[in-house]
Formats: structure tokens, sequence, C-alpha cells
């Protein structure tokens, strides 16, 4: 940040008298410039049909990890609820239509300032298409699931967790809440 955005003078990297750490603070009138992590809100979308569940993953048409497989998943705009941005992406990146379940992982990613949580969610219908940011929308089956080509650590450890969960319910558990902090770096393509 270079500029106050209340008054457009140019600010200085300093700790703010009261605080601990470095702000942007305006020199001028006196702003502080907080930056906050951002959050990631998407969905679990399931379909189950005659014992066979599937997961509708997203193939992304944008950078960061274009052309890697994701959960349907996008920043949170203000004046939304998480439930509200968890719809709305599935929404976008899809074009699925869901039923909304509860909250499921809450996943901090601090290496990179973000949130990440997603909803358990249940397809209404198979009425679904690639929205802007999707090159491609599929079902995949537990067995299916392109493991090596996820996009992200934070989808990986929900479809983990997912799956997990899946395989207790057969034997009388449920869905729980799973938190985790995801401190490995990204696996980039020439990892592989």
């Amino acid at each position: 940040m270079k500029f106050c955005s209340e008054c457009a003078h140019p600010v200085e990297l300093m700790v703010p008298a009261g605080d601990n750490r470095p702000r942007y603070v305006c020199v001028n009138c006196s702003a502080i410039h907080y930056q906050n992590p951002k959050m990631v809100i998407g969905t679990v979308p399931v379909w189950e049909r005659d014992g066979e569940l599937q997961v509708l993953l997203c193939k992304r048409a944008i950078e960061p990890r274009r052309g890697f497989w994701t959960l349907p998943a996008g920043f949170m705009e203000n004046n939304e609820t998480t439930a509200e941005a968890a719809q709305r992406e599935t929404e976008e990146e899809a074009g699925a239509n869901i039923d909304l379940g509860k909250l499921y992982t809450l996943l901090n990613v601090p290496r990179v300032h973000q949130v990440h949580m997603f909803y358990l969610a249940t397809l209404r219908d198979l009425d679904f298409a690639p929205g802007e940011e999707s090159l491609d929308v599929q079902m995949f089956t537990e067995a299916e699931i392109p493991w090596d080509d996820l996009a992200f650590p934070t989808i990986r450890t929900t479809l983990e967790y997912f799956f997990a969960d899946r395989a207790k319910l057969r034997e009388g558990g449920s869905y729980g809440f799973h938190t985790q902090d995801i401190t490995q770096p990204m696996r980039q393509p020439s990892d592989t």
C-alpha cells in the first residue's frame, strides 16, 4: 500500500501507538490501514443414488492453478454471510443447484493470509455447467478423484476428511466439524 484510501496521502509502515505490529499508517490523517486475512468459502456438493456417492469438482479456468481440480469456492464478498457466499460460489463456478448443509471444515492458511471454509451440500439435480472461472465440471466417486491434480492443499484436506467421515457413517458415525492449519506450501506443477 502506498497511499491512504481516506485522503490519498502517502502511508508509512509503522507500529501505531498501542499496537504490536507494523501497519500502514497515513501520516496526514492518521488513518490506520489494517490488512486482514481473506475468506475463501465453498462447498462439498454431493449426489448419491443407489448407494453410489459422487462429489462435484470444477477444473479451474483461472490462475492460480489453472487446469487443476477444486471444490467450488471463492472469496467471500462484503455484505454476505458465509452460507450465502458458499451458495453463490457453487452457483457461479459450477452452475449447480444445492441444498446447503452444515459448515464442515475451517482451514487456516496463514502463509497466504487466508481462511478456507467448506460447507456440506447436496445437489438438487444434475443440471450443472462450468461457470466463467471453470473449464469443466464433473462428478467423481472417491476412487475417481484426481488426487494428484487437485488445485490446493485445502481441497485435498477437505476431501480426505469427507471420505474418512463417510466411512465412519457406515458404522453409525456422523460428519464431524474439522479445523486444521495448512502450513505446507502448495505443490507446483514442476514438482510432479
